[in-house]
């Protein structure tokens, strides 16, 4: 096998809550039918790299059943497979402790398939990539250990991990979240920011792992321990991730669009970004299409009120099996199976798959997780104080409703 992908799903987001509380952080919904994991899975299978293993762990649930629903490639082809991996202590009575834990834990998958090389992927990120061009460099710079890296600016890289390098590329040092960031040389306003995207020669992956659970003091995590112990011994090079391109880019795309969707706010962006009339990232563009499971819903309705006002979405993604009944929908995210009643106002929001919005609501800068009930009248967003007491609500003021347990909106089958 040239080419193995294994991506880690297994982290618990805290920085998401409360859309993780019941489900792991790569299987929250963005996008009205998407998962956060189905930007990097569509990378992988889009690049036709098509062995996969996802390392899950923590509430893993939901993330198992997406990619059961979504990502089953045919049983006919022992080298063909998109497989979910849960903990399973094979090394000792403990969970993982790192990311490099957890591959470490499963390097017997890697054995067992003997691949030329390792693609460690994250699985939190939203962005396009063609990782055939990544594993190109890697060969031709003959490469030991290949990082994913962004430009960012200077002013912007203390907020991350910086990587130095040399006129080559070569990876010469790291940085934690440093006061001044060493620039890329030759431009002087940018520093280079870890994806968490790596190419591993199969057996410099293997080494490197045994060595650092042997080691008691280490974090066991690629970035903070595998990678800043490698750079002195072996071929470490960067790969500059904004020369990576997919064909035929739409009007207003971001070359190099990239968002880490740690936080609330980075959440609520991404789907703000993918709403736009121009998007810099582009659910339309069929050159890369992002893929997710196919659930046989309704097309979307928009009817009529009692008064003859007829339910409208105004620069919003509508996600299948919705309906909006007399209300404005402007600027907004709608996931599938929604009902929105009528005389109501729904801006600036995220509204995930089975919600019902009752008549009269006014709501804006919310999102509302799945299988909740609003009752009519209800104002969200209007009131901080009132929303302080009621939600959650972030540093920014989104408020967040988090999923709901009882599943008692008229649009499920079985309440």
């Amino acid at each position: 096998m040239e080419v193995l992908g294994i991506i880690l799903a297994g982290g618990k987001g805290d920085r998401l809550q409360p859309l993780t509380q019941d489900r792991a952080k790569p299987a929250v919904p963005i996008g009205g039918k998407y998962r956060i994991i189905d930007f990097v899975l569509s990378n992988f299978v889009n690049s036709q790299i098509y062995s996969i293993y996802v390392l899950t762990q923590f509430k893993a649930q939901s993330l198992i059943e997406h990619l059961d629903q979504g990502w089953r490639i045919a049983d006919f082809f022992q080298d063909r497979f998109i497989t979910a991996v849960p903990a399973q202590m094979r090394t000792g009575q403990q969970w993982y402790r790192g990311t490099a834990d957890s591959v470490y834990q499963n390097l017997y998958l890697i054995e067992r398939h003997s691949p030329r090389v390792v693609a460690v992927f994250g699985a939190d990120h939203i962005y396009r990539m063609n990782i055939a061009q990544m594993i190109e460099e890697h060969r031709r710079k003959k490469a030991e250990i290949t990082v994913a890296a962004l430009p960012v600016r200077l002013e912007e890289a203390h907020q991350f991990g910086v990587i130095e390098v040399n006129e080559d590329w070569r990876v010469i040092g790291f940085q934690e979240k440093p006061e001044h960031p060493t620039s890329i040389p030759g431009e002087p306003e940018l520093a280079l920011v870890s994806m968490g995207n790596y190419l591993f020669d199969t057996d410099v992956l293997t080494q490197a792992l045994k060595e650092d659970a042997a080691d008691a003091s280490s974090n066991h995590d690629f970035g903070r321990n595998i990678l800043p112990n490698l750079f002195k011994e072996r071929g470490l090079f960067a790969y500059n991730f904004r020369k990576n391109r997919i064909p035929d880019p739409l009007k207003g795309e971001e070359p190099s669009y990239w968002r880490d969707l740690g936080t609330i706010e980075a959440y609520y962006e991404a789907n703000m970004d993918l709403r736009d009339i121009d998007p810099s990232f582009n659910l339309y563009n069929r050159s890369w299409p992002i893929r997710t499971a196919g659930y046989g819903d309704p097309p979307a309705k928009f009817v009529f009120d009692d008064w003859g006002r007829k339910g409208s979405a105004v620069n919003s993604i509508v996600g299948e099996g919705s309906i909006i009944s007399g209300s404005l929908i402007r600027n907004s995210v709608i996931g599938r199976n929604v009902r929105i009643h009528s005389y109501g106002i729904i801006e600036d929001c995220i509204v995930l798959d089975w919600v019902e919005i009752g008549r009269h609501c006014r709501i804006r800068r919310a999102i509302i997780d799945k299988f909740n009930v609003i009752p009519p009248a209800t104002e969200i967003g209007y009131d901080p104080a009132r929303d302080q007491g009621q939600y959650s609500v972030s540093k920014t003021g989104i408020v967040v409703i988090p999923r709901a347990q009882a599943k008692t909106s008229w649009l499920l089958p079985n309440p």
